[in-house]
């Protein structure tokens, strides 16, 4: 059985090279999702999510190589992160942030099978965001991109250049329903902070 990667059939939104900005019209694509609020760095909320998603996410996986003959790798989580008023969303200040943590699921998911698999993990792992996940589609359209290297705590000069990079292409920052989004590629518990992988992705 050929097992599909979809970080590569989707490589244009998920190939975003280092240092080099790029305009691409996001499709509607589905979502595992967990919605929170607060600094993930100190946020049971958010590793409570994190240890959520995965295990759906991965039931999932199996049920369509059992039941659907189709086998795919996990793609990575990715995040929405945006305040209340986007002009106060600051680096520096996290504990304002809201944010939906996710993992993409292909079209072959159905919701009928996302209900079947949370039950299946609430009823063997019981993990603490289970009553919290959802199962959505989410359109972005017209978005920048970026690829960035390095610790989290360092992006701030590259999402600056993101935008500067938007404004150049006569975009607009200014709606609140435009979240800055983030996909993680690397695992930070296993991988040095210099190295560390993540495309930071701002419709506009």
């Amino acid at each position: 059985m050929e097992k599909i990667d979809y970080k590569k059939q989707l490589s244009e939104f998920y190939g975003a090279k280092v240092g080099k900005y790029e305009t691409v019209k996001m499709p509607k694509m589905n979502y595992l999702m967990i919605d929170g609020h607060g600094d993930p760095n100190n946020s049971q909320e958010y590793m409570d999510a994190i240890q959520t998603l995965y295990p759906v996410a991965y039931t999932l996986k199996f049920m369509s190589k059992k039941e659907l003959g189709k086998d795919f790798s996990v793609m990575p989580l990715e995040g929405l992160w945006w305040t209340e008023k986007m002009a106060d969303f600051s680096e520096k200040d996290k504990g304002n942030w809201l944010w939906t943590a996710m993992i993409m699921q292909p079209d072959v998911i159905t919701k009928q099978m996302f209900e079947t698999a949370v039950k299946q993990v609430a009823d063997k792992k019981k993990p603490a965001s289970i009553d919290k996940i959802h199962f959505e589609s989410y359109v972005e359209g017209r978005s920048a991109q970026v690829m960035y290297v390095g610790p989290y705590s360092d992006e701030g000069p590259t999402i600056m250049e993101l935008h500067e990079y938007i404004k150049n292409q006569g975009g607009k920052l200014d709606e609140t329903n435009k979240h800055h989004h983030e996909i993680y590629f690397s695992d930070p518990r296993r991988t040095d902070p210099s190295k560390l992988k993540t495309i930071i992705r701002q419709p506009y």
